[in-house]
């Protein structure tokens, strides 16, 4: 391994004016709060004297034709015609926060990343919650995986753990992630059904996939029907890899525990809810925000070194397995704390985009097969759904400067002064950094093997985990599973 020079680390410590520990303000926005002094306009700030009558020709015994010289009146309803985006494919309905990350535990050990390793910072969050088969307009209590995804504004740039609230995944392979979508949303037929992943075209994929028996024993548990938000776990699911200063590499698994303790609806709770307060988890985060009880999660690692990654009788790449805890425990390091409702809910909540891509320097990828497509699927989501200049939204937009040569296209924000647009000039116009100013880096691996489409052996294993679960389920857990296990058809 290549060890990374200390001075390197202390720089990117120190890297944001020498201030260790500085609080990050709030995300900038264009923010407008509505008083009893402002003045309707245009789009343009022209005011205007009527919102209620289109300019028309008129007689006093007759209403006449409207005039297409009305460029308020266009200008509102061309406004009310474009107001939508496309919704996510999965994960689109969901609820989000504001808060706060701080760091209890420095993880210098396994990681360079500030974030993880100063413990005097302060780090502003988002965090989305969703659930994934249903439409914007399903009801939050549909037995549902669950989207637990932080974006974490870093000094070094964003950071996102885009996870879930069960620890595994359908899949192993991300070529397979739009059979299992497809599988578990509406069938194609007729549309049904809305929000629920227990259904016929389910049990077929599951059926036929033995490497889904993990997770849709997690699913059709009591994980996927959730008392709250706020009393879930969220897990980054993917292993992801830890880099420290001496240029060695970890694997890790992130996890996030709630204070309040893991709590579950039961089924016909769950039912009656959906059908009488179907925005029943968005409420429940609003008022406990609005109303001062912040909830709460512990952050955690799980870590291996790279010299263990095969000491284990499965693969640790492998999103279907997980990290059994007697084994590898998790060590908790941090807190996250939601602490603030958003201003508007599609600036802020639909607007959010995250990808497994956005890592800071200290934390990388690994070779787990649905990682690597994921990252590459999260990006082109966000260009179909808001246009190339999505990062440029101030929801999405880091709280460090940004500067690069990507110019224009649709939507862009950023007006970039100068008469140099590329890389190299002999201008010194904004080269690439070092490593020691702060450059992302991945130490030198060597990587050999065959040319084929195939995993590993360990990879072929389907039902040790699963039964794992299981028998970890109390009687009434057990009853309620099976029951559902039951109706497949």
């Amino acid at each position: 391994m290549l060890g990374l020079p200390m001075s390197a680390v202390d720089k990117l410590k120190n890297m944001v004016s020498g201030e260790k520990g500085r609080k990050i303000a709030q995300l900038d926005s264009v923010s407008r709060t509505v008083s009893k002094d402002d003045r309707i306009t245009t789009d343009s700030g022209v005011k205007q004297s009527t919102a209620d009558e289109w300019l028309r020709v008129n007689r006093d015994d007759k209403t006449g034709p409207m005039l297409l010289e009305d460029s308020y009146a266009r200008e509102k309803i061309h406004r009310f015609d474009h107001e939508r985006i496309p919704e996510r494919v999965v994960h689109a309905r969901g609820a989000g926060a504001f808060g706060n990350f701080k760091l209890f535990e420095s993880a210098e050990d396994v990681t360079f990343a500030p974030v993880l390793t100063d413990t005097s910072r302060e780090t502003p969050v988002f965090v989305r919650f969703s659930t994934v088969q249903g439409s914007r307009g399903s009801a939050d209590t549909v037995r549902d995986v669950r989207g637990f995804a932080v974006k974490f504004y870093t000094q070094e740039g964003n950071w996102d753990i885009v996870g879930n609230n069960i620890p595994v995944f359908f899949i192993q392979d991300s070529i397979k992630f739009p059979d299992i979508i497809h599988a578990v949303k509406p069938e194609p037929h007729n549309e049904v059904p809305q929000g629920q992943s227990a259904h016929n075209n389910f049990w077929d994929f599951v059926y036929m996939h033995e490497e889904a028996t993990h997770m849709y024993m997690w699913a059709m548990s009591d994980r996927a029907i959730p008392r709250s938000y706020r009393m879930m776990q969220g897990f980054g699911v993917n292993t992801f890899t830890l880099i420290n200063q001496k240029g060695e590499r970890h694997f890790v698994k992130f996890h996030f525990t709630p204070e309040l303790g893991v709590h579950s609806l039961v089924w016909d709770e769950a039912l009656k809810l959906a059908g009488q307060d179907p925005d029943f988890h968005r409420k429940d985060l609003w008022e406990a925000i609005e109303n001062g009880a912040y909830p709460k999660w512990k952050f955690g690692i799980q870590t291996i070194p790279e010299s263990q990654e095969h000491d284990f009788d499965f693969d640790i790449l492998d999103a279907t397995k997980l990290w059994p805890e007697d084994l590898i425990p998790v060590r908790y390091i941090g807190e996250l704390e939601l602490n603030k409702n958003v201003d508007e809910y599609f600036t802020q909540t639909e607007q959010v985009a995250f990808c497994t891509a956005h890592m800071v320097p200290g934390i990388a990828h690994s070779d787990d097969p649905l990682l690597q497509g994921r990252s590459f699927s999260y990006f082109d989501t966000q260009l179909s759904r808001l246009g190339v200049n999505w990062q440029e939204l101030p929801i999405n937009r880091p709280v460090c400067p940004v500067m690069n040569f990507n110019r224009d296209g649709q939507g862009r924000h950023t007006i970039t002064k100068g008469t140099v647009n590329y890389w190299p000039n002999r201008f010194e116009v904004r080269p690439p950094a070092t490593f020691q100013e702060g450059a992302y880096h991945d130490p030198p691996q060597s990587v050999e093997g065959i040319k084929a489409r195939t995993k590993s052996a360990k990879f072929r294993e389907h039902y040790n985990q699963a039964q794992l679960f299981y028998n970890s389920l109390s009687p009434p857990e057990k009853q309620h599973t099976l029951t559902w296990d039951l109706r497949k058809q």
